[in-house]
């Protein structure tokens, strides 16, 4: 596919039908979303089964000079390709999610989500520095509107909260951007990770671009804005936020503050680890009191978030390959558990667990789903879960066994409160005659949930298919990561840390 510009009509196609929407009546703008979105999973499936694994670091580029020497630059390598493919597969589910439960302002609703599509691929393709934060930014806007028109009732005051947190981590990282062109001399990202920023300017830098990705991922106790917003959501706006927006904050880590101030983030190590193991567990036991089924997710959401930072920082190949494939397998399970907590909300308009309980007598179907989804939220072998748990966990543990325990205690307390719910809402004796009464899985909630339950247990017996397209590009990053940190002698010693083994990557980049 050389020359052909993919990665330009993947973001013209949703952009396109997202302007049409607007002057659409309600019946059209779905299908027209539906389509798009679906010839945007199709253009997906092309660009991974395209993608030369072991070849250049940096395949499908795309450049072109525009106005005041601003570039419009694109280009994807593993790790963008995966989180790219989550993205266009969560969307048309999403769409079918919305397509009974909305009725007003459809049109709007459907264009939001439309533009929404296409700032995430943007944010993962961008290879413009100025170009990455306006995507990444501008993906605010669109889900402020979701939350803010079509959401609950207290959806202003969510949609604000969510809104402020986000943009105001922003402005520092912003602020650091302009200082690194006009140090380095280039607005290239590929560039700027092989560039070498002074170790004393790399600490500011660092921490700028954390004010940011750590609100974004949301890291404790910088999070509050999640439960609130997604509580609020409408259904899809929740699985979208849980299932693609939370892992801007992953990437951003991955795509700058470890290959670009590799010094400063093995000095910060000790900071990101504390707060990891405070959020996984601390939001792990507010999660076990939880009455609201969507704030009991969104409060697992940082507790498996957290999971990721520690793999992340754990400077090693397992360690940075378990945090991609938890980033991927939640994106997978947390948008199926907001879709299945839609299915039932959509007929007795309530998410209190309470008025829940044996649903797996008339509804056994959905049972099975959500107690598959239940199962790999919680890590059980042969589901996504298990795969990036147990790399994670593997590398972390080379480097502190300390903090390898504490995680392994909030992975028992996901345990906990995730069985907890499970019973709750499928077991035990039917007390409200309305939760007896409602049907089983139609066939659009089929469709939606089948498609995820499917890709779970691939990823969960097969994780090489998503783990192979990614491995190159991590070595390459644990190898500049490790020689930092030996330069630096930064690394900070927890627990038993073991020997780091660096894994020397091949591949050019461009």
């Amino acid at each position: 596919m050389t020359g052909f510009p993919i990665l330009s009509i993947m973001l013209l196609v949703p952009f396109g039908c997202a302007m049409a929407c607007f002057f659409l009546d309600a019946k059209t703008a779905r299908v027209l979303a539906l389509t798009a979105t679906l010839i945007d999973l199709v253009l997906g499936i092309l660009l991974w089964a395209n993608f030369d694994i072991g070849g250049a670091q940096w395949q499908f580029t795309e450049r072109a000079d525009l106005f005041g020497g601003f570039e419009w630059a694109l280009g994807i390598d593993g790790i963008a390709l995966m989180l790219i493919m989550l993205s266009v597969f969560l969307m048309p589910i999403c769409i079918g999610a919305s397509w009974h439960s909305i009725t007003k302002r459809v049109g709007e609703y459907m264009a939001a989500f439309l533009f929404m599509e296409v700032l995430m691929i943007g944010t993962f393709a961008a290879q413009d520095l100025y170009l990455f934060y306006i995507f990444f930014e501008a993906g605010l806007i669109p889900m402020y509107l979701i939350i803010g028109i079509w959401g609950g009732s207290d959806r202003i005051y969510a949609s604000y909260k969510f809104f402020l947190y986000t943009l105001l981590g922003s402005v520092l990282m912003f602020i650091a951007m302009l200082w690194m062109v006009n140090e380095a001399g280039t607005s290239s990202i590929p560039a700027l990770m092989q560039y070498d920023f002074p170790a004393e300017a790399q600490t500011w830098l660092w921490l700028a671009f954390f004010s940011s990705f750590a609100v974004k991922m949301p890291m404790w106790p910088v999070h509050t804005w999640l439960p609130a917003a997604h509580v609020q959501a409408p259904t899809a706006g929740s699985v979208i936020l849980a299932g693609v927006l939370l892992k801007l904050g992953g990437y951003g880590f991955i795509r700058f503050s470890l290959p670009m101030f590799p010094e400063a983030s093995a000095q910060f190590m000790w900071l990101i680890f504390i707060l990891s193991m405070a959020a996984v567990v601390l939001t792990s036991l507010i999660a076990l009191v939880q009455h609201d089924m969507k704030k009991l997710i969104a409060y697992s959401s940082v507790a498996h978030m957290a999971i990721v930072t520690v793999g992340l920082f754990s400077f090693n190949v397992q360690g940075l390959e378990g945090a991609m494939i938890v980033m991927l397998s939640h994106g997978l399970v947390s948008g199926a558990l907001f879709l299945c907590v839609g299915v039932i909300y959509d007929r007795l308009h309530t998410r209190e667990i309470d008025r829940y309980g044996g649903l797996s007598i008339n509804m056994k179907y959905y049972a099975l789903f959500f107690m598959l989804f239940t199962m790999a939220s919680i890590g059980l072998p042969g589901t996504s879960g298990f795969v990036g748990e147990f790399l994670s966990l593997a590398g972390i543990y080379q480097v502190s066994s300390v903090v390898a325990f504490v995680c392994t205690i909030g992975i028992i307390l996901g345990a906990a409160y995730m069985l907890y719910l499970y019973r709750r809402v499928a077991f035990g004796e039917q007390k409200n005659a309305d939760a007896a009464a409602m049907p089983d899985l139609n066939l659009r909630e089929w469709l939606m949930l089948g498609p995820i339950a499917a890709a779970v247990l691939w990823m969960g017996v097969y994780p090489e298919s998503f783990l192979a397209p990614m491995r190159n590009d991590i070595a390459m990053l644990d190898a500049r990561i490790a020689r930092a940190a030996r330069a630096g002698d930064a690394h900070l010693e927890i627990g038993e840390p073991a020997p780091v083994e660096v894994v020397e990557a091949h591949g050019e980049a461009h």
